[in-house]
This record gives C-alpha cells, structure tokens and sequence, in this order.
C-alpha cells in the first residue's frame, strides 16, 4: 500500500510578538500554533488568486482484513 506523502517539516524563524500572536488566535480557534499558521498561508494564497488543494491525509485506525 503506497503511503501518502509527509508533511514537508522546516524550520520557520518568527519575530516573538507574531508567533504570540499565532498562538493567541489558535487558541481562541482551537488549533495548534503549526495548523494555524498553515491556515493563515492558505487563506493569503487564496486571496492571491492561489488556490492550494488540500492533500488527503492518511486512514487511521487498523486497517481492514482482507478475504
């Protein structure tokens, strides 16, 4: 079964006051600071006329038996 592909990992540098700030509004919104900032990205994309598919994530649980 082929898996789908990882997330891309990266080190992101922040002025404090912006990640603060990135974690106030996930919070208020009840996601983490990463799946915020990766929002954010994808809402001024697609003001930009960008429009980025949202990749399908993998099943979880254990997989079924086959016969």
């Amino acid at each position: 079964m082929a898996k789908p592909p990882a997330k891309k990992a990266f080190a992101l540098r922040l002025d404090p006051a912006v990640h603060a700030a990135v974690e106030r509004l996930a919070a208020d919104e009840l996601r983490s600071a990463n799946a915020q900032i990766e929002m954010l990205l994808r809402e001024a994309l697609k003001k930009r006329g960008i429009d980025v598919a949202i990749s399908k994530q993998p099943k979880r649980g254990r997989p079924k038996k086959e016969d």
